[in-house]
């Protein structure tokens, strides 16, 4: 079959799905369970005889917007924070993982750009980070604690100034998507060559291990974040400049709901990131390398399961119990 007659015999019953998933009928979860297994008929019989066609992509993104509907009405008497964090953003996340993978492939380009600049211009960091505090961390070098910028104020002070901090950087990087990806670009920008040239900075000094026993205790957890909040600014981008089949309004609610709520997901890494800059990190030098590293890698380990490697587990399992249904 043609791909043209393929589209034209199936399109009504297809935009009867569009309207169970976001439309205002109400369906029960049986029933949402019958037009998923409709609509992954017609999803393999696509991918089999059209792989390189936007049917192939339309029907998948229905497809997994009616999973995700159905164990979000399944999850009757669940706690819906629990459900949030263990299913739906995990799911969204897999769903775009896309968009994560272009974030980190920049993070590391950005990053890179930042360190090149500053080997081959020694006031590029004075540029970037400004002359009264590239001043103030070469006279903590000269005291032979070049990261005791974490060890000025209170715990709490520091703790709550730094977490708010974070979370507006975070914010930003989502909301100014909404400038079709450009706003969230500039933003992840300066963040990643400010962090590529000053951590080439302490590699100048000859300390750049101090600094990474100082910077990445809490910097594991906070930078991971602000790349998965610029995937959530690059999705929002995205709905705006490619609607696929929807409408570019309808399109820009649905990319703002999901980069939403996996910006919402973030936020409990960048607190416990302020957390342990405030209370953790003023101590570092004062750490044994293992218990340095080990934290480090721990906070590392942990960010990293749920952003990469959960997302692909919670998506087999539910499409395992989906097909047994």
């Amino acid at each position: 079959m043609r791909e043209i007659a393929f589209i034209k015999q199936n399109k009504e019953k297809w935009l009867e799905f569009e309207q169970a998933i976001f439309g205002k009928a109400k369906k029960n979860p049986d029933e949402m369970a019958s037009l998923y297994i409709h609509l992954v008929n017609d999803l393999s019989y696509a991918q089999t005889y059209y792989p390189k066609s936007k049917t192939v992509v339309y029907l998948n993104y229905l497809a997994s917007q009616i999973y995700q509907k159905i164990y979000k009405t399944k999850r009757t008497e669940r706690n819906r924070i629990l459900y949030f964090f263990s299913e739906e953003v995990p799911l969204l996340v897999y769903e775009y993982r896309r968009y994560v993978s272009y974030a980190f492939v920049l993070f590391f380009i950005l990053t890179g750009i930042g360190a090149l600049s500053a080997h081959y211009d020694l006031n590029f960091v004075r540029l970037i980070m400004g002359d009264a505090y590239v001043n103030m961390t070469l006279e903590n070098i000269s005291k032979q604690d070049p990261v005791a910028v974490y060890k000025s104020g209170s715990n709490w002070g520091g703790f709550i100034a730094i977490t708010m901090n974070n979370l507006y950087v975070g914010a930003q990087c989502f909301i100014w998507g909404i400038f079709l990806g450009i706003g969230t670009f500039y933003i992840f920008l300066r963040n990643c060559i400010m962090l590529g040239s000053f951590q080439y900075f302490f590699y100048q000094q000859g300390v750049f291990w101090e600094s990474v026993q100082g910077i990445w205790i809490h910097g594991s957890m906070e930078i991971f974040a602000i790349v998965i909040e610029t995937a959530a600014g690059f999705i929002l981008g995205a709905s705006i400049l490619f609607p696929k089949t929807f409408s570019r309004f309808n399109s820009f609610k649905m990319g703002f709901k999901t980069g939403l709520k996996i910006f919402l997901s973030t936020i409990p890494f960048t607190i416990a990131a302020g957390f342990l800059e405030g209370f953790v990190t003023r101590y570092s030098k004062e750490m044994p390398n293992w218990l340095n590293i080990t934290i480090i890698l721990g906070t590392l380990s942990i960010i990293a399961f749920y952003y990469l490697i959960y997302p692909r587990f919670i998506y087999s399992k539910l499409s395992s119990k989906l097909k047994s249904t």
